[in-house]
């Protein structure tokens, strides 16, 4: 049996939820379609569900969509419930990530390519889930670098707990500020 590797990432939106999943390295992010939402419907968890199942996915990463000055919405309240129930249902870790800009810059991708957004919204936010994931993997991929680093240098045993609990990716303050830091890490080196 082959091991679930992969993580699911949920970008939240009012009208479609995007989704992306991870290759079984956790290295390459790629589109995985959409869910389209019915306005004053409770939110598709069990569709989730079956789509982590269907694409053997061992953990969810939901972009947590705060205002522009970092502070909490109602949008991302909602997406905190459904991390804990994700969580509650599956036993599957999950992990919050800023997803401020994943469609801004999904927008710029299609439009620097030529590309045209018109009747293709679910591709929009399907592109959306797959920025905030491949963010997600880079984070992962330096902190387990920099862990192994550590551990070189004698101090795995400090570098090795934090690595661990942000590769958990628990609904938890520690790994939302680990992850949120994506866009700020790239920008500076």
């Amino acid at each position: 049996m082959e091991e679930r590797t992969r993580l699911l990432a949920v970008d939240y939106g009012e009208r479609r939820i995007g989704l992306a999943v991870s290759d079984p390295t956790r290295t390459i992010a790629m589109p995985a379609g959409f869910i389209a939402r019915r306005t004053g419907k409770r939110p598709p968890i069990a569709e989730l569900i079956r789509q982590a199942d269907a694409r053997g996915a061992s953990g969810f990463v939901l972009g947590l969509p705060l205002d522009g000055a970092g502070e909490e919405t109602p949008r991302s309240t909602e997406v905190r419930r459904i991390a804990e129930e994700l969580q509650k249902r599956t036993g599957l870790p999950v992990a919050l990530v800023d997803e401020r800009f994943s469609t801004a810059a999904a927008l710029r991708a299609i439009r620097e390519m030529g590309g045209s957004t018109r009747g293709r919204k679910g591709d929009v936010d399907a592109l959306a889930a797959t920025i905030l994931l491949q963010q997600y993997l880079e984070v992962e991929s330096r902190r387990r670098t920099h862990a192994g680093e550590a551990g070189e240098a004698g101090e795995a045993g400090e570098a090795g707990e934090a690595g661990e609990a942000g590769e958990a990716g628990e609904a938890g303050e520690a790994g939302e500020a680990d992850a949120a830091e994506a866009p700020q890490s790239d920008a500076t080196g």
